[in-house]
């Protein structure tokens, strides 16, 4: 067997388990292919899973390199090189202790008896009005082009900044700053050149080799059609060196914070319908939100739980790509939201349900999506509420703003910024915050309407940022905002598998609206 053949093996088998590696565990365990096998050292890695109480989520290098050591002191190296865990793992009971039926009598949900506190701030639903003219499209980058301007300017170090047709016309070795949308960019003697635009004029910019590392390695990050600022010095032709790049970037902010400890339960991607839908874990995920799941510690949580937001892809939709068909239990969508609401019918009226649209939905594909229409909404909702809303929206939920989307644009972003990958979504996220703009990039696999209003611009700052559509958790804080991709409830995919992307169904992100504190509960 060849090494490639035996780490193949090797990440099958850690996928089998259940678990993923980290890029610095898959390149050690490529590294020692050579001399040993590294399917043998997986096994008994997850041997040594399989007997701790804390179950990781991603196995890090350190714990295989444990794995490694004499068993004589293996034991004495594990204790510090535990694998690293994304959330702290709450201890799971036998499964056959939750699968009760009725309600707990113990469990009384104090969330029952706090208010529900929701407020839309910004949904596009009933506001969409495009054709797809010339013209629409030209109104829509100018929209992008001035809101992105004013938030640009809203910085001290950039108020100042000139038009291009102004900077133009000064002196070589002037020094100043300009505002444009990034028309190109390419690579010309090992230096890179970038046209950028704005309402009335174009310049091109050049970062040469010598340029600071830090102002190299933000023009690798430029997207196309982003709107930036550039500190730049004159030459004597038309020409600028560029000696800065400033993004609008969100400004370091208080959070705002919920009056009481009441909880939100983040997710996306159920996918009903899809035969990898794991439906088993999302059934437990609502028997634990009804106190008949978990122990002591999940039920605990559960009793705060007041919202329940999925942020797109409730459905896996029919006809969505070639060949979704064979991968089908449930062909017709209509089927799909019944069932869908059959099982958010189940969790407890008190919990508020908060849906916005995903790519599978039953909308438009084109960004923004309204809500999901009345043709599905009835079949939806049933006997209890549910928020039907736009696809981004903005809601408040007791005081703390939460940006909902699901993140088409990920792709395209993962697919053009150096150092982000699908395992990593949240460093995807970032950017998008990074730049204030959730689909920056136009003509690549995120389709966009032209509106009169760019409602992708990310005007006001939220508390958190939540999306899907990569179906890998991951979240982190950027200045001061909770950044969550939820991951998902289905399993990996013939076309996953393609990517090397490695789903993480039923891992669900608990956010405390008191603290902004997450928990990551596990129902796989």
């Amino acid at each position: 067997m060849s090494e490639r053949e035996k780490l193949q093996k090797a990440v099958e088998t850690t996928i089998a388990a259940g678990y993923q590696l980290d890029r610095e565990a898959f390149d050690f365990l490529s590294t020692i292919a050579a001399t040993d096998d590294p399917t043998v050292i997986m096994q008994r890695a997850l041997q040594q899973i399989a007997e701790s109480e804390d179950k990781p989520f991603f196995i890090c290098k350190s714990f295989l390199e444990a794995t490694m050591v004499q068993p004589s002191v293996a034991e004495e190296v594990q204790e510090q090189a535990q694998p690293q865990l994304i959330q702290e793992k709450i201890p799971e009971q036998p499964a056959e202790t939750f699968e009760t039926s009725g309600t707990s009598s113990t469990f009384y949900p104090y969330a029952k008896d706090v208010e529900a506190k929701i407020e839309v701030l910004d949904d596009a639903t009933g506001k969409l009005t495009s054709n797809g003219t010339i013209e629409e499209y030209l109104q829509y980058f100018q929209d992008r082009f001035k809101r992105m301007e004013k938030l640009l300017r809203q910085r001290m170090d950039v108020r100042a900044a000139t038009p291009i047709s102004e900077a133009l016309k000064s002196q070589a070795k002037t020094k100043l700053k300009i505002i444009g949308m990034v028309q190109e960019k390419r690579e010309a003697k090992q230096q890179l050149l970038i046209t950028i635009e704005d309402l009335n004029a174009s310049a091109t910019i050049l970062v040469p080799t010598k340029a600071p590392e830090e102002v190299q390695k933000k023009a690798q990050m430029l997207l196309p059609d982003q709107v930036v600022c550039f500190a730049v010095a004159k030459t004597r032709s038309h020409l600028f060196l560029a000696e800065d790049i400033i993004f609008p970037e969100v400004g370091q902010k208080p959070q705002r914070r919920a009056s009481e400890p009441v909880y939100a339960v983040l997710t996306s991607d159920i996918h009903v319908g899809s035969n990898k839908f794991n439906k088993d874990a999302f059934k437990r995920c609502v028997m634990w939100l009804q106190g008949k799941y978990g122990n002591d510690q999940m039920k605990e949580i559960a009793s705060h739980v007041k919202y329940f937001l999925v942020a797109g892809d409730l459905v896996d939709g029919v006809g969505v790509f070639p060949g979704q068909a064979r991968e089908l239990l449930v062909k017709d969508v209509h089927r799909q939201y019944r069932y869908a609401a059959k099982l958010l019918g189940k969790i407890p009226e008190h919990i508020e349900v908060i849906v916005s649209p995903g790519n599978h939905d039953a909308p438009r594909k084109a960004l923004p999506q309204p809500a999901i229409s009345e043709d599905f909404l009835p079949t939806l909702q049933g006997s209890r509420r549910i928020y039907s809303l736009a696809n981004p929206c903005t809601v408040s939920l007791h005081n703390v703003e939460v940006l909902m989307y699901h993140g088409r644009s990920l792709d395209d972003i993962i697919g053009a910024v150096p150092g982000t990958d699908h395992a990593h979504p949240e460093k995807a996220m970032r950017l998008l915050m990074q730049g204030r703009h959730l689909a920056p990039i136009y003509g690549g696999k995120t389709m966009l309407s032209p509106e009169n209003r760019d409602y992708m611009v990310i005007d006001r700052v939220p508390d958190i940022f939540h999306a899907g559509h990569i179906h890998v958790l991951g979240y982190c804080n950027h200045r001061g905002v909770l950044v969550v991709n939820s991951g998902g409830w289905q399993e990996q995919t013939d076309y996953m598998a393609k990517l090397g992307l490695v789903p993480t169904p039923g891992k669900v992100p608990v956010v405390n609206l008191q603290t902004l504190e997450t928990t990551v509960l596990s129902f796989v």
